[in-house]
């Protein structure tokens, strides 16, 4: 399944879900039915988050030759997906990249993503418990792999939405232990492939790891 295929089959259940029954369809005619609507706007959410991974799917296939990219990964036993993985080509970790298609402006109002008194704002919209719950779902998947928690690198995309300051968030999580990276989707591919070990041939290191995820991690709606 391409990136965004589960997003993208979730909105598609739920437009399904605000559209079945003729009664259904006569109340939203009318527009009364509440709750037709609140699962249409979930349909929308799902179907901004699924383009959102496909642009980041995009940018992450201008990496340099030697990294592992993978998309639409499920995780075994958990009740979540990850949307994006990248192995660097050196193998010193697993990259985990969640996409976030957030609003540029809002009624004429400038929406920038940034940190406000320590959590992650996008214009005046609090964001900062999508970024804790990001950081228990890495953590969450290095169990899965079994390997340590400090080997996976938490990645936040934002298109949209301009970043603060460099185009860079870093978000302490205490629940987690963790620091969750928030990055303008313009600035991606830089800054990926300018980490140490994000260019050269490709290690033994980064093979076993690129294999362990690809047994550990099955691609969203394959068979186990």
């Amino acid at each position: 399944m391409t990136a965004g295929g589960s997003t993208a089959d979730e909105g598609a259940r739920l437009r399904a879900e605000a559209s079945k029954g003729w009664w259904r369809t006569i109340l939203r005619w009318c527009g009364i039915n509440a709750n037709n609507r609140r699962l249409e706007a979930a349909a929308v959410r799902q179907e901004q988050g699924s383009l959102g991974e496909q642009q980041t799917a995009a940018l992450l296939a201008r990496l340099p030759a030697g990294w592992t990219v993978l998309h639409d990964l499920a995780v075994p036993g958990r009740r979540f997906n990850v949307d994006h993985v990248a192995i660097p080509p050196s193998g010193a970790g697993v990259i985990v990249l969640d996409s976030k298609k957030w609003r540029r402006s809002y009624q004429g109002r400038p929406c920038l993503t940034a940190l406000v008194r320590g959590r992650v704002y996008c214009g005046e919209q609090d964001r900062h418990e999508q970024i804790v719950k990001f950081a228990g779902y890495v953590s969450g998947t290095a169990a899965v792999l079994g390997v340590p928690a400090g080997m996976l690198m938490p990645v936040i995309v934002v298109h949209g939405s301009p970043v603060a300051s460099t185009g860079r968030l870093d978000v302490a999580v205490p629940e987690w232990e963790r620091t969750v990276h928030v990055l303008a989707a313009d600035g991606l591919v830089d800054v990926l492939a300018g980490m140490p070990g994000g260019r050269g041939p490709v290690q033994p290191a980064a093979a076993a790891l690129a294999d362990r995820v690809r047994r550990t991690l099955p691609q969203y709606g394959s068979a186990a």
